[in-house]
């Protein structure tokens, strides 16, 4: 049979075509090394989300990625701060060992997260990874930036680094309202210091930074570090920590007043706007079955300024206290096709165990450091419970004399020591939250978590949990004899010169440091 040359092109044309589409859903399927974006609010709390059971909560983006995606009911963040438990989240490692304790670091730290230390975005650069960090940074700026995110693995950087707390009090919501003042004393924004600053990469772009409009600059950066991976076939990492819900709470023009629950309502409701608007770009871009997308909180609820806080929900007390409030927070996972829809995990979990399951998914090896933290990937795709079976619980100012100042074990929990917080509520009605002396307890506390989240009943005076108590100071020592304890970077001494500042050397400093 005589072939035409006309056929024989159609068939070089239609092979060309099939082979640039097989080269084109090998490069964007899940064969691919997937796509990473953590999103860490901050200061909400395990009862705040829709999805978690708030009745008056505006979240319906949340509560789309937890109806399609595992929302986890014990899920706790390392630590009760906003430093600390940034810390452990990036390098799967108790706040401990890094020394960034005690309380949080601010904007003339002198100390940061040491350089040695190894980052999620330290791993994946290694292995080809485009990486940005947006937001809250919250781990030191110390001199010439030498803490700051791009010595840790981000080839970008674009946000607010510290607290805006820690700034002086700029207009928090639409028109022009000023930020709430605090009701707990000696707190009123940071009028000493400089304004906010906004970076981009090293470089300050605009301070006093504009709350109103910050959110919506968030998403734009954050789609367009998206587009632009997705383009050109990077896969890539994308750390979102909202300065949102941290006091003063703030929001822009649209949602002021929209929702039931006041301005923290409104402040969490454009959390979820960006985070519908992140998901929506992973669409456009034809790359949402290839990423990972996990939400999660830096610690519990703050309960301050009566009802302008957070919620713990059935949980005690809440932020800078080791109760069940300060470290139990909402947890959500996304990938559809690899991660079943609509499940409720109970698997005890922690933001520890981020780096290791990141690494495993993105087929890199861990750091030769002690990693306190456990590959979840089991948990996520239904293969396995969790292997976690303890977390220690470390106060905002930690001792070494004392260590821990609880334990969970299993689904037990010890409280050898407690202590209540400014942050969990001057005028709270439970009166353990409140700032009070260290108590401690002999023998400890004893909770039932699975049966008494709430931690109402204590069981250390029946005889029947006597070994179960036993067992759990065996397995503390054992856990606080092999933890290091890093130099505090928080101790080292303050500089004020250090505080970000857009025109450097201006006089009278720091109210000079204004600019667009």
């Amino acid at each position: 049979m005589k072939v035409s040359t006309k056929h024989i092109r159609m068939s070089v044309l239609v092979y060309m075509a099939v082979f640039i589409l097989v080269v084109f859903v090998c490069v964007h399927s899940s064969g691919s090394k997937p796509n990473i974006v953590v999103l860490f609010a901050d200061d909400v709390g395990y009862g705040d989300l829709a999805c978690y059971g708030h009745p008056a909560s505006y979240t319906p983006n949340l509560d789309g990625m937890a109806k399609n995606g595992m929302l986890f009911t014990s899920f706790y963040s390392a630590a009760n701060l906003c430093s600390p438990s940034r810390a452990a989240l990036l390098t799967g490692r108790y706040h401990i060992r890094s020394g960034i304790y005690p309380f949080v670091l601010g904007p003339d730290s002198t100390g940061g997260l040491p350089r040695n230390e190894t980052t999620i975005a330290n791993i994946l650069k290694q292995q080809g990874y485009h990486t940005a960090m947006i937001g809250k940074w919250d781990l030191g700026i110390g001199k010439d930036m030498v803490h700051f995110p791009m010595h840790y693995g981000f080839d970008k950087y674009y946000g607010v680094p510290y607290v805006h707390g820690a700034c002086p009090c700029e207009t928090c919501f639409y028109p022009h309202e000023g930020c709430q003042q605090s009701v707990i004393g000696g707190d009123k924004c940071g009028f000493d210091k400089t304004y906010c600053p906004l970076f981009q990469n090293m470089r300050i772009i605009q301070q006093p930074v504009d709350l109103l409009t910050l959110a919506e600059k968030y998403v734009d950066f954050a789609k367009d570090f998206i587009t632009d991976s997705a383009n050109a076939g990077e896969s890539f990492f994308l750390y979102l920590a909202y300065n949102h819900c941290h006091f003063p709470q703030f929001a822009g023009k649209r949602f002021h007043n929209f929702t039931q629950r006041g301005i923290y309502g409104d402040s969490l409701a454009e959390i979820d706007w960006s985070v519908g608007e992140i998901l929506q770009q992973l669409r456009h871009s034809q790359i949402e079955n290839n990423t990972l997308v996990f939400f999660t909180s830096d610690n519990g609820a703050a309960l301050r300024d009566w009802y302008n806080g957070g919620s713990s929900g059935m949980l005690k007390c809440g932020k800078a206290t080791t109760y069940e409030g300060g470290h139990r927070v909402p947890a959500i996972a996304y990938w559809p096709g690899q991660i079943t829809a609509g499940v409720s995990s109970r698997d005890f979990l922690t933001t520890l165990d981020l780096l290791p399951t990141i690494t495993k998914l993105s087929g890199s090896v861990l750091p030769k450091v002690t990693i306190d933290g456990m590959d979840m990937s089991s948990v996520l795709f239904g293969q396995a419970k969790s292997a976690r079976d303890n977390l220690l619980y470390y106060p905002a100012y930690p001792d070494k004399k004392i260590g821990a100042y609880a334990i969970r074990y299993k689904h037990y929990k010890a409280h050898f020591y407690t202590e209540g917080s400014p942050q969990s509520g001057m005028y709270n009605a439970d009166t353990d939250c409140h700032p009070n002396n260290t108590l401690h307890h002999d023998p400890p506390l004893l909770y039932d978590l699975d049966r008494d989240p709430g931690e109402l009943y204590n069981m250390n005076k029946e005889p029947q949990y006597k070994d179960v108590l036993e067992e759990i100071k065996q397995v503390k020592t054992k856990l606080e004899d092999a933890m290091i304890w890093g130099t505090s970077q928080v101790n080292k001494p303050k500089d004020p010169r250090l505080e970000p500042c857009c025109i450097p050397g201006c006089d009278p400093f720091p109210s000079c440091c204004r600019c667009d």
